[in-house]
């Protein structure tokens, strides 16, 4: 069934919430070892594959719906690429990268879900988009997590208005100001993580959500928004040190462009074997480190050292031992910020050219606690 399907994988048992349990299994090995684990712990219930859609962006778009009008309360563009949990995924409204077109046909397909499933209220439709073909992922006629971060980021209070019109009012008789005018800033919700607080927890990025809390970054900039949400959530943006890069085979290239940014911004750049190649083959400096499975010395080495790294990898090689040191010494004195994914990591590097282009005091960590604005 699996290779009929067609390789990668979403993997989940047949009843999931908040992405418990789901994986994504790129190589039928991968499946074989969950499927034992899934055995043995519920044999009784089915799994289910679906065919993974690989470098999709994904999308959420909440709406108000009466049964004749729907208001499109915000179309939220995920950072991190499909596939990571929606909660765990930063997100940003008004979309940075989609066009109007793709935005439009989001509007319009919101509109005719709401209205064939006679909602009343809110609902909440989350889509992949690749390229010019858009997937509805799933459409839930309840309100959702990225409602309160709609509002705020729009001024129109939705869980009220939701209310009212499942007391019988109309949209017409709310008010509201027009949904498709253009905001004049940008809102960007990151997800908070207390790995700090689970000693062994690992940091990964995939589809069982692990978040425990959310941020919020308001700008003129998606990349001052963005880093607004990361001094709230760590209380600073690292300004110098070295940036350690470890990226799968299938990543090289498209890793490039982050690494001659970090350059730009004056961090040394060590990676492992391969990467440090295919690195240098796009003249990029760095220097070579042993992987931390590798004999001593090793990027281990150099976390234990206390050595201040950026660290950047593909979830096809989970280096679990390596993410939690990162894990283990982040938010401390010699914190380390570790990225898992290429999108969020593309996102991290544009929000510290941000920091580093704006004024003495504009991104002051008292400025942006978590819980504020």
């Amino acid at each position: 069934m699996a290779r009929r399907i067609g390789f990668p994988l979403l993997v989940r048992p047949s009843y999931v919430l908040g992405g418990r349990g789901m994986v994504i299994s790129y190589d039928a090995a991968s499946l074989s070892d969950y499927m034992d684990q899934a055995v043995r712990i519920s044999p009784e219930h089915p799994i289910y594959l679906d065919r993974f859609l690989e470098d999709a962006c994904e999308c959420d778009v909440d709406a108000l719906c009466d049964g004749q009008e729907v208001y499109i309360g915000g179309v939220l563009e995920h950072i991190e690429e499909a596939g990571i949990h929606s909660g765990d995924s930063a997100s940003c409204i008004p979309p940075f990268s989609f066009s109007d077109r793709v935005v439009g046909r989001l509007r319009d397909l919101t509109r005719t879900l709401a209205l064939e499933l006679g909602v009343r209220g809110l609902i909440n439709v989350q889509y992949a988009v690749k390229g010019d073909t858009i997937h509805v992922i799933e459409a839930n006629p309840r309100a959702s997590r990225t409602v309160p971060f709609v509002s705020k980021a729009t001024g129109v209070p939705l869980a009220k208005c939701a209310a009212l019109v499942m007391a019988g009012w109309k949209i017409a008789d709310l008010g509201l100001p027009p949904d498709d005018r253009r905001l004049k800033h940008f809102c960007v919700g990151e997800a908070r993580h207390a790995v700090g607080r689970f000693p062994g927890a690992d940091i990964v990025l995939g589809p069982e959500m692990k978040s425990t809390g959310e941020v919020m970054g308001i700008a003129d900039t998606y990349p001052e928004a963005f880093a607004k949400t990361q001094i709230a959530i760590a209380y600073g943006l690292p300004r110098s040190g070295t940036a350690f890069i470890s990226v799968c085979d299938r990543d090289k290239r498209h890793i490039l462009p982050i690494a001659r940014a970090i350059q730009r911004l004056g961090f040394r750049i060590a990676a492992t074997e391969g990467t440090a190649r295919a690195l240098r083959g796009g003249n990029v400096a760095c220097e070579t480190v042993r992987k931390i499975s590798e004999a001593h010395p090793n990027i281990g080495d150099a976390l234990g050292g206390r050595r201040g790294v950026l660290h950047g990898e593909h979830a096809l090689r989970p280096h679990d031992a390596l993410r939690r040191l990162c894990a283990a010494h982040r938010g401390g004195q010699h914190g380390v910020t570790c990225v898992t994914a290429l999108s969020g990591a593309s996102a991290f590097v544009a929000a510290l050219e941000a920091a580093a282009d704006a004024p003495d005091g504009f991104f002051h960590p008292c400025a942006a606690r978590p819980g504020g604005l």
